[in-house]
């Protein structure tokens, strides 16, 4: 019986360890989506720089937003598709590849036509990273650990934001924005290392040497229940990408002109948002493989729906820079559960479309929800709009309650 039991707490204990592959993924994954935050936040940061440059109104900037966003959409579809056919390595390198690309024939735009092209290209590799790095690190870490691994990629995000702000600060400022775009280029050599590093994930592997790796879409809708869990976790996506744009673009737009605050204040709130979105993403992940997924996205989302109706009453500059890392912490902190959440209620073979495209149509449906805010923001106020950001999270919260079932402590299969 002692033996037994020492041979269990062994197995354990290896279980528990990590192998020098698994990091490697999740460096590999962790990095690339910082590049891809990088990259999309690289065009807001330098909308005023291009906006002189191409003499721009504001709708032109939305569009270029908009095209970005509509080609994340349809990368994220067609490339995860391509990673369960041909392999999650191969097709993450050509994401990057293409987005880096043509980022950096941004920089060399003739016109403002140009511009929109290469971004929505751009858009194309952007939109099809974010699932492809997840399914790598959820296929390669154990059941026990999954969460936490995923939320450290998703961290990258927020990384990938302080690179371009640091970016267009030392480049931009001094250079222009055009060479901010060419240092877009740069990513492309990360990806001789992650081909050259990396390997298919044995599951996948696995998957390949039985001839199955077909393409699967379809299993995202193969019966009433995957159905409903499909519909469940697209609302889910669409209300987290919500929150996220409706806070980072909209909020230091309230602070400067309806509260009247000198714009400098914004950067103190971004800093104290982003360090709480960065603490809320780790923190939930290992909550996730604590107490399962389902328990802690109904807590965050109705802590959520609550601190933001009390948040946009707010009008003290002091009180929303220190309660913007609350926010941020329970807003953005469920990002840290979304790759395991995604991974693990759909088979390999369809695992690398339903992270992307599950995760990039609700990133799609944030267009459409950034023009209600500003239709609301311009008949009423902008904190008025905020405000109902709460709704949305209530209405998230009812799809976990109600279409999205546990998956803590899953197998994949």
């Amino acid at each position: 019986m002692k033996t037994e039991a020492n041979t269990a707490q062994q197995t354990k204990s290896e279980s528990e360890q990590t192998t020098p592959y698994q990091k490697k993924t999740l460096f590999a994954s962790t990095v690339g989506y910082a590049l891809d935050g990088m990259d999309m936040m690289i065009l807001g940061v330098c909308f005023s720089l291009i906006s002189t440059s191409f003499n721009l109104t504001k709708a032109d900037l939305g569009t270029l937003t908009s095209v970005t966003l509509l080609g994340a959409v349809l990368g994220g579809i067609l490339f995860g598709v391509l990673a369960d056919k041909y392999g999650r390595v191969r097709v993450f390198s050509w994401t990057i590849l293409i987005f880096s690309f043509f980022t950096g024939l941004c920089a060399i735009s003739p016109n403002y036509e140009c511009f929109l092209i290469f971004r929505f290209l751009s858009g194309l590799g952007l939109g099809g990273e974010f699932g492809i790095g997840m399914t790598l690190v959820s296929e390669s870490w154990p059941k026990n650990k999954r969460s936490r691994a995923t939320s450290i990629v998703a961290l990258g995000f927020q990384v990938g934001i302080i690179l371009a702000a640091l970016t267009v600060n030392f480049v931009g400022e001094t250079y222009g924005w055009r060479w901010v775009f060419a240092v877009g280029v740069l990513p492309a050599l990360f990806v001789a290392w992650t081909r050259k590093g990396l390997k298919e994930p044995e599951i996948w592997q696995n998957l390949k040497n039985q001839n199955k790796n077909k393409i699967a879409i379809g299993k995202l809708f193969k019966d009433p229940r995957t159905i409903a869990t499909t519909i469940g976790l697209t609302i889910a996506c669409a209300v987290q990408n919500f929150g996220f744009y409706g806070l980072t673009v909209w909020m230091p737009s309230m602070i400067a002109t309806e509260l009247k605050l000198p714009f400098k204040n914004t950067m103190f709130w971004t800093i104290s948002t982003t360090i709480g979105m960065s603490l809320g993403i780790l923190i939930f992940g290992w909550l996730c493989d604590k107490f399962g997924r389902r328990p802690s996205y109904i807590l965050f989302l109705f802590v959520s729906a609550v601190s933001i109706w009390f948040y946009f009453q707010q009008t003290d500059m002091v009180i929303l820079i220190i309660f913007g890392s609350v926010i941020g912490f329970f807003v953005n902190g469920m990002m840290g559960g979304y790759g395991a959440l995604l991974a693990e209620h759909y088979p390999t073979d369809a695992r690398s479309s339903a992270e992307n495209i599950i995760f990039n149509v609700g990133r799609g449906l944030t267009g459409v929800s950034q023009v209600l805010i500003a239709y609301l923001a311009t008949f009423y106020s902008i904190s008025y709009a905020l405000a109902l950001l709460s709704a949305a999270y209530l209405l998230s919260a009812a799809a976990f309650v109600f279409l999205i079932p546990e998956t803590k402590g899953k197998t994949l299969e």
